[in-house]
């Protein structure tokens, strides 16, 4: 239905943007448009198909492969990147979420800088490794953590919502007197530490900020910087950013007036705090979710929660009204359940999910080679996934490091946790 909204509206829209805001819309929003509109059509490409045996042909669309809002690429990517962080990336040992949320006027800002979100993650990841080791009882230099960080830019009701979801291994590795590398689990923290350390977190985040010149002190009070002079081209996408970031709407009739909602339940009135959950000053950390070691079904479904697309045919229709409805995950506290939209007004929100290039949504803390066999190849992977991530580095067919890398080097057989990359690269800091 999505797609259908967009077919019938998008040159009204691309009009109705450039006369709001005095300038027109970045190519790139426009390209992510067009490419959501040709996905899938045998029209735009195809691949021909033939079973050698039976002679059966099937044809086979391309598809757009981009990250901003296509609801088919998105849940494709969701699955393939499940379950090659569960088969080839995180160890058999136990792991915690831990989910930041940010303060709206944060969230807008990282929604303009994106480039800002790198340094955010490394402070909640090295503030996070602290922790546990402190809970083993280890100094910095004594063990090494990991963790693997899904950068979720939006929310369930198509909002820019620009939050951090950390699969952080509980525990760190620690070499024995012998020089081999075993698991320390880290005991839950208490609501006083997580407390705590997001106090610490805040400080850090504002510090490093402020030492960026995004942030300004001025008499005991923060604000947020004067932002350095744009093209035109980019404060069309900023208009429309920080709308979708504050659920309103951007240009159009309704212009500044926040969107309709239906309401389906009745309000909650549940204000009890979540447990492992702190809250201050619009910063939220939440670590309640835990996967023991051998419950890798459920660590697979939790990596495919978050590595979801922004949106999903299933909960985007057409009314009677020819406006859009859209269901949210689940209700709101207040009761609303769908939220409802004009055509224009829903694209709207699509264009602030576009994204220049194609960044990754993704960052581990620790990298090694990638594994290239595929989760089809049962034999094949189980054999390599017995070689560990040391045997891929030596055999990967694409023998090139990124950035920042560990190449993780063992001897010839598996060290202990050592057949995922994200447990052999914490052992190889050691």
């Amino acid at each position: 239905m999505g797609a259908v909204a967009v077919q019938q509206h998008a040159a009204t829209f691309f009009a109705q943007a450039e006369d709001a805001a005095g300038a027109d819309l970045p190519q790139f929003v426009k390209d992510e448009f067009d490419a959501f509109l040709e996905c899938g059509i045998l029209a735009h490409g195809f691949l021909r198909l033939r079973c050698g045996e039976c002679g059966q042909d099937r044809l086979l669309a391309f598809s757009c492969k981009r990250r901003g809002f296509c609801p088919s690429c998105g849940a494709r990517r969701m699955s393939q990147s499940a379950a090659h962080l569960v088969d080839h990336v995180i160890p058999h040992v136990p792991v915690r979420q831990w989910v930041l949320s940010l303060p709206i006027p944060l969230r807008v800002l990282l929604a303009a800088q994106p480039e800002l979100v790198t340094p955010v993650l490394q402070v909640v990841q090295r503030m996070a490794t602290r922790h546990l080791l402190g809970q083993a009882g280890l100094r910095a230099d004594e063990g090494h953590g990991g963790a693997v960080t899904l950068i979720q830019r939006y929310g369930s009701a198509a909002n820019r919502n620009i939050h951090l979801h950390c699969l952080v291994l509980d525990g760190v590795y620690r070499c024995d007197a012998h020089g081999a590398p075993g698991f320390i689990e880290a005991g839950a923290p208490s609501d006083d530490e997580l407390d705590a350390l997001l106090h610490t977190i805040i400080a850090r985040l504002m510090k490093m900020l402020t030492r960026r010149g995004v942030l300004v002190e001025d008499m005991g009070h923060t604000f947020l910087a004067e932002p350095d002079a744009d093209g035109e081209e980019a404060r069309t996408l900023r208009l429309l950013q920080a709308a979708a970031v504050t659920y309103r709407i951007a240009f159009g009739p309704r212009a500044g007036q926040k969107v309709l909602t239906l309401r389906g339940a009745m309000p909650g009135e549940d204000t009890t705090r979540q447990a492992l959950c702190a809250d201050i000053d619009g910063f939220s950390l939440h670590a309640a979710v835990r996967v023991e070691a051998h419950d890798r079904k459920r660590l697979e479904r939790l990596c495919r929660y978050i590595t979801r697309s922004a949106l999903s045919d299933e909960r985007v229709q057409l009314n009677a009204a020819g406006q859009v409805e859209l269901k949210l995950k689940a209700p709101w506290r207040d009761g609303p359940t769908h939220l409802i939209m004009s055509p224009l007004e829903f694209m709207q929100r699509l264009a602030a999910r576009a994204t220049e290039g194609r960044p990754s949504g993704s960052c581990a803390a620790a990298q090694v080679a990638p594994d290239q066999v595929p989760r089809s190849m049962g034999p094949e992977r189980e054999a390599q996934a017995a070689g560990g991530a040391a045997a891929t580095a030596r055999t990967s067919a694409s023998g090139q490091r990124s950035r920042g890398a560990r190449r993780v080097r063992g001897p010839d057989g598996p060290g202990p946790a050592e057949s995922h990359q994200l447990g052999a690269a914490a052992q190889a800091g050691l």
